[in-house]
């Protein structure tokens, strides 16, 4: 009896077994093996509607105890981690809602002197894709970019999406605002190119559960539990780059990894990838977006 054909299933179209990963070549710059980049969410959200990131689910408007929980991530937390970063020779990231060029004028400031990339992140993390018709959408995404090229200099070359929602036009959208890649997604330990109906788009590596929010908030992982995850997947990934270059990704938010009892155990992270650094591109998103497209056209 002949065997039955077994077709791939592809329900979104937007990569399937075949897609292509996007490859530095034999290595990342100066010959390292792994490139690691982290992220910190540097959110704002509006009082009393919306979407809102709570420590003690269910408290009675006015929510005073979890508002100021995520208030002190812009006012103390933030600085701390940006700081830490820069210490251990880690360019930061940041996870950007525009809304806080308003709000914690100072915070940005500094993540500007120490050379921070800001990734489009929203207007505000009470706002969602979800529901937006395409016109919508569109008009978002570049108010986004606009704010931050107004402040910067420059748009944005990513965006990671608030909440990580998208519309199933938001992958055609983003390359059409302007934007190169996308942070919402970890399908490889490689950078991929999507299908898009226009403009070329990257799927950068997000990993879900290397996020303090993902983990320590959904899943009440634990401080130390949470450093030694990201012990663990540093190790095993830096083993396997030896085949070919990989990428590590690690997503902190300012309200969360930036207490103090939790900024102490990632220290211990830091210190470990440190004591590697000879093999180890610490590096951002836009420079390894740089790499792969540079590589693609050669």
């Amino acid at each position: 009896m002949t065997a039955p054909t077994v077709k791939a299933l592809n329900i979104h179209g937007r990569y399937d077994a075949a897609s292509a990963t996007a490859s530095p070549g034999a290595a990342w710059p100066g010959g390292k093996r792994l490139a690691v980049y982290v992220a910190v969410g540097v959110e704002e959200y509006a009082f009393g509607h919306g979407k809102t990131e709570d420590l003690m689910p269910g408290v009675a408007a006015p929510d005073m105890v979890n508002t100021s929980w995520r208030d002190y991530g812009n006012r103390v937390g933030a600085m701390r981690l940006l700081q830490r970063l820069v210490r251990f020779g880690v360019p930061p990231t940041v996870l950007l809602n525009t809304a806080v060029y308003a709000s914690a004028p100072q915070l940005m400031v500094l993540a500007r002197e120490l050379k921070a990339e800001f990734i489009g992140h929203g207007i505000a993390n009470s706002d969602s894709l979800e529901g937006m018709d395409p016109a919508q959408e569109q008009a978002y995404l570049a108010q986004v970019a606009a704010r931050i090229a107004a402040q910067e200099g420059q748009a944005p070359m990513g965006w990671s999406s608030p909440w990580l929602t998208q519309t199933p036009h938001t992958l055609d959208l983003l390359g059409e605002c302007g934007y190169r890649f996308v942070m919402d997604m970890r399908l490889d330990d490689v950078p991929v190119w999507l299908n898009t109906r226009s403009a070329p788009l990257l799927a950068m590596p997000y990993a879900l559960e290397l996020n303090d929010s993902t983990s320590i908030i959904g899943r009440q992982v634990g401080a130390a539990e949470f450093a030694d995850m990201l012990i663990d997947e540093f190790d095993e990934l830096l083993e396997a780059s030896q085949e070919k270059p990989l990428v590590m990704s690690v997503v902190l938010h300012s309200f969360i990894s930036g207490a103090p009892f939790r900024l102490r155990q990632l220290t211990r992270f830091f210190e470990h990838m440190q004591a590697h650094s000879d093999a180890v591109w610490f590096t951002q998103p836009g420079a390894i977006y740089q790499a792969v497209a540079g590589d693609a056209k050669r």
